[in-house]
């Protein structure tokens, strides 16, 4: 053990050099980001570890996670966090613009919120040597060498919650020339949560501890939004416009299968003439090339980002918007959730859908969601329907739409399974966390 954590020094050590060598070279990446609207426009800076608020006095938390999903996945324990605590203070960073421009409007009053530093020597020793956190929490698998060795050599405690490894990396990093580093980064965290048994055996494999390895449940069966009035009323307009037609939701597209919903589409549509297909990409650009190219073929596509509204010969509805999701759902029987009907995709987060109260249906190419399937499969088969391609697809969504009782099934079903998985998780988060991670800062509080 003694050699590989040598090993693993070394590794780190050559990370470090190539990290700081590349640094001027990666700064230059940033700003060419942020000339392409990659970046924040005048909050870029953050990105390399520049702070634009000052650090209040007292203990501080930092809650970490790279995009929108384990964004929101983080934001109920900073509540709960909130609410038992609030004599601390609380940071939270993501990496993605499209993450900022919905988690900033979410998160509790008087949270922090910063991007992330890129994980170079100078970004991120500049980053912990101004907020100078006295415990960090990083969501699923950001392990960044430089962060989360420099943590400590600080002495900053680091917990990794909703903790999963993909098998591409699970497979890399398992490897002889990567294990001693992953191991060596492993052997710095108080505490690991994995979202399966699968996900720890992995990190056991990995040479992590088992006793830091606790169980707690997806904190992503626990996200909530906060609905401003004017989202609640947008919501209750569309909600109108929608009245008396049948609707199904394609969510979370990738590049590709916006052309398997398509297919569905046209097929549906000859059994149910007053149908309104909602399209949902993973990114609002991808939407407005699909309602483009539609109307060259002479589609008549409503655009959510442009307030067009769903007439009697409107077909198709195209929302290419960040962050409603979660309530378009709610106006949805069915939803079929994306990113994984195409090889090469790994699926998307269901659960909201199945909070909503949809019948839910995806593909198989679904990634670690696998686990989150066959939880729910086990709690009532009904809860989620998956499918191999257009055809399947579209049969499913006929037998759904033509048996009321088989679709009321299937929604009850989803909703019943959410609710039963979502029970007790920020709790069991927040002892875990309290126990052994904040410990030490609460006893100096004290």
């Amino acid at each position: 053990m003694a050699a590989a954590g040598k090993r693993g020094m070394l590794l780190y050590k050559i990370y470090r050099a190539m990290s700081y060598s590349l640094t001027p070279l990666i700064h230059l990446h940033i700003r060419w980001r942020r000339l392409k609207g990659l970046e924040h426009p005048t909050r870029w800076p953050e990105r390399l570890g520049q702070p634009s608020i000052p650090r209040p006095s007292g203990p501080l938390l930092w809650f970490h996670a790279v995009s929108l999903g384990e964004g929101m996945a983080t934001i109920p324990v900073i509540r709960r966090c909130v609410q038992c605590r609030p004599d601390l203070n609380i940071l939270m960073t993501t990496t993605t613009l499209s993450a900022f421009e919905v988690i900033k409007n979410q998160l509790p009053s008087g949270v922090l919120y910063q991007f992330s530093p890129l994980d170079t020597p100078a970004a991120i020793d500049a980053f912990l040597d101004y907020w100078k956190p006295n415990a960090i929490m990083i969501m699923e698998n950001e392990l960044w060498p430089n962060l989360i060795m420099s943590s400590w050599r600080k002495g900053i405690p680091l917990a990794l919650l909703n903790a999963r490894i993909s098998t591409k990396s699970f497979r890399s990093w398992s490897q002889p020339v990567l294990l001693p580093l992953i191991s060596l980064m492993l052997s710095k965290f108080s505490l690991i949560i994995p979202l399966s048994n699968l996900q720890a055996i992995r990190f056991q494999i990995l040479q992590a501890s088992p006793s830091i390895i606790n169980f707690a449940g997806d904190l992503k069966y626990a996200v909530e939004y906060d609905a401003s009035t004017e989202e609640v009323e947008s919501i209750e307009d569309l909600k109108g416009q929608l009245a008396h037609r049948q609707v199904w939701v394609a969510a979370s597209l990738h590049r590709g299968e916006e052309k398997v919903m398509l297919e569905v589409h046209k097929e549906l549509i000859q059994s149910y003439p007053e149908l309104v297909t909602i399209i949902v990409p993973r990114y609002p650009q991808h939407g407005q090339e699909i309602a483009q190219e539609l109307q060259k073929e002479g589609e008549y596509v409503a655009l959510r980002s442009q307030h067009q509204r769903i007439a009697p010969g409107t077909h198709i509805y195209v929302v290419d918007t960040i962050g409603e999701l979660r309530h378009l759902y709610k106006l949805c029987p069915i939803a079929v959730i994306g990113g994984s009907f195409l090889p090469g995709l790994a699926g998307h987060n269901i659960s909201e859908a199945s909070a909503a109260g949809c019948a839910v249906l995806t593909g198989h190419y679904v990634g670690h969601f696998s686990q989150m399937i066959k939880k729910m499969q086990q709690l009532n088969p009904l809860s989620v329907i998956q499918v191999s391609g257009a055809l399947e697809l579209e049969e499913a969504i006929v037998k759904l739409f033509g048996d009321a009782k088989v679709l009321e099934a299937h929604r009850m079903a989803a909703k019943q399974v959410s609710c039963a998985l979502s029970s007790g998780i920020v709790a069991n988060v927040w002892n875990l966390l309290n126990v052994r991670v904040f410990g030490t800062i609460f006893a100096r509080k004290k």
